[in-house]
């Protein structure tokens, strides 16, 4: 009877957060070494089903590294670097667009499934919904520096995405776009362009105005001491997250993480966490209790 008591308690502390979080729009990122494991990938669903059961409309944006880079290893392709960002070549992008379409999207669709709940894959095979352009990087001297078939987010196709939660189906988008270079063609492999997970889950978040972004990965959250783990920060403003980036404390792949939840808020998405996917229930935790599991990151007071 007690375990009985404590589950009801749970149940009444959540909800004021389903009441509030009824029809609003929250995009996940997943992605990071924790979508390696079966059972932390499996929670994270669960946990996106039953956000879509009690009335909320989760959207996920997916990457695929690791797999990726199993598949070029197969492959016999060598990565190649230009000033520490990945080229992305023709063969590359082959492989690329078949890891994250023919792969994980599918498998993280029949997962849902599984689950109980019904989800829609959303790319160039069924009906894509992000379209980009091609990015540069900028030499000494102002030179453009070609990255292949590498590219950002301009557009999404809001109305397919809202349609789709409107009808309960979570749609699962991997960050493949298509080049608007080709926006009239058939969308083909070649016409596509390989984007950051965590740009692209932005992009979406700011195009649909969404209640919140959750980046889900492979760390608790952003640590104040990046040899501390304890140290991890429950809350922090835009105006902190710019101390700690310039200060070296966010570095690395933590970079892109931050600041698409700064681009994000800037757009108008109201609140952005970076949580831990490895925790079990980690969705649920962040969203649905009073203390939370990751790092919230809001707007200065001065900008609310």
């Amino acid at each position: 009877m007690d375990d009985a008591i404590r589950k009801a308690e749970m149940l009444i502390e959540a909800l004021p957060y389903i009441r509030q979080f009824r029809d609003k729009l929250t995009v996940i990122k997943i992605g990071g070494s924790y979508m390696e494991h079966e059972a932390a990938l499996t929670d994270t669903l669960q946990d996106i089903v039953f956000m879509e059961t009690v009335g909320m409309r989760p959207i996920v944006v997916h990457g695929g590294g690791k797999a990726i880079t199993r598949a070029m290893d197969r492959a016999g392709l060598a990565a190649r670097f230009v000033q520490g960002r990945r080229y992305t070549d023709e063969a590359t992008l082959e492989i690329v667009a078949k890891v994250l379409a023919d792969e994980i999207n599918d498998d993280i669709l029949l997962r849902i499934e599984k689950l109980g709940g019904r989800a829609s894959g959303l790319h160039h095979q069924t009906s894509p919904c992000l379209f980009g352009r091609q990015t540069f990087l900028t030499g000494d001297s102002g030179e453009k520096i070609d990255l292949g078939r590498v590219g950002e987010v301009t557009h999404v196709e809001t109305r397919l995405i809202e349609n789709l939660c409107t009808a309960g189906v979570v749609p699962v988008i991997p960050c493949l776009a298509i080049d608007d270079a080709f926006r009239a063609s058939p969308p083909e492999v070649g016409n596509l362009l390989n984007v950051n997970a965590d740009t692209a889950a932005a992009a979406v978040a700011c195009q649909l105005r969404a209640e919140k972004l959750v980046v889900l990965t492979d760390t608790s959250g952003i640590w104040l001491d990046r040899n501390d783990p304890n140290s991890k920060a429950a809350s922090l403003t835009v105006s902190e997250c710019r101390s700690l980036i310039e200060r070296g404390v966010v570095d690395a792949g933590m970079i892109p993480k931050v600041e698409a939840c700064l681009t994000s808020l800037a757009s108008g998405v109201r609140k952005t966490h970076i949580i831990d996917g490895r925790l079990r229930h980690s969705l649920l935790l962040e969203i649905y209790t009073d203390k939370g599991v990751g790092t919230e990151i809001v707007q200065d007071a001065r900008s609310l």
